[in-house]
C-alpha cells in the first residue's frame, strides 16, 4: 500500500492524478486550454532543442535519428483489429525518434524540461488517435522532420516540429470542443 500511495504522490506531483482531500486520486481531467498552453510550451522547448542538436549534433546523432526513424516506420501504429488503439510498441518507438531528436543539443536542462513536457503531452497524443475524424499521414510528418534535421535546415525542422504537434494538438481539440 505504501508503494501505491508513493507512486500515485509522484503522479500527482507531476499532474498527472489529482489529489483530492478524503477522497483519493484521480485523474487529471483534460482540456483544450490545457493543451493549448502545453503545446505552446512543448513546440518552444522542442524547437530550441532542435537548433541546439542541429548546431551541435555530430554523425552518431544523425545515425540515432535514422535508426529511430527506421525502427518508427517499421512498428505497427495501431494494434491489430482496432486502428482506435496505438501500439504501445509504436508508441515506444514514437518516444524514441523524438528523443532521437534532440539529443545532440547538449543542455541537460532543456532535455529534461522537454521530457518532462513529452510525459505530459502523452495523454492528449493517446486521446488523438481515437478522436481523429480524418487520416493523417503520421509517418511522412515523421519523415519531414527527420529529413530536415539531417539536413540541418534549422528553419524547417523547426516548422515541421510545430506542425506535428499543432495537428494533434487541433485533433483532441476539435473533438472536445
Amino acid at each position: 500500500m505504501g508503494a501505491v500511495r508513493e507512486a500515485l504522490s509522484k503522479l500527482s506531483a507531476e499532474g498527472l492524478v489529482d489529489a483530492r482531500a478524503q477522497r483519493g486520486y484521480t485523474v487529471s481531467d483534460v482540456s483544450p486550454e490545457d493543451l493549448a498552453e502545453l503545446t505552446d510550451a512543448r513546440v518552444r522547448i522542442e524547437q530550441e532543442c532542435l537548433k541546439l542538436a542541429i548546431e551541435k549534433g555530430g554523425l552518431e546523432w544523425e545515425t540515432d535519428i535514422v535508426a529511430a526513424l527506421h525502427r518508427l516506420s517499421h512498428t505497427p501504429y495501431t494494434i491489430p483489429g482496432d486502428a482506435a488503439v496505438l501500439d504501445q510498441r509504436w508508441v515506444k518507438a514514437h518516444r524514441e525518434f523524438h528523443r532521437a531528436l534532440v539529443s545532440g543539443c547538449g543542455n541537460r536542462w532543456l532535455l529534461r524540461i522537454r521530457s518532462q513536457l513529452y510525459d505530459q503531452s502523452e495523454r492528449y497524443r493517446q486521446l488523438s488517435v481515437p478522436l481523429a475524424r480524418t487520416e493523417r499521414d503520421v509517418a511522412r510528418e515523421h519523415r519531414d522532420i527527420a529529413d530536415a534535421v539531417i539536413a540541418r535546415d534549422v528553419k524547417r525542422a523547426c516548422t515541421a516540429i510545430a506542425s506535428h504537434m499543432w495537428t494533434t494538438t487541433q485533433i483532441v481539440t476539435t473533438a472536445l470542443t
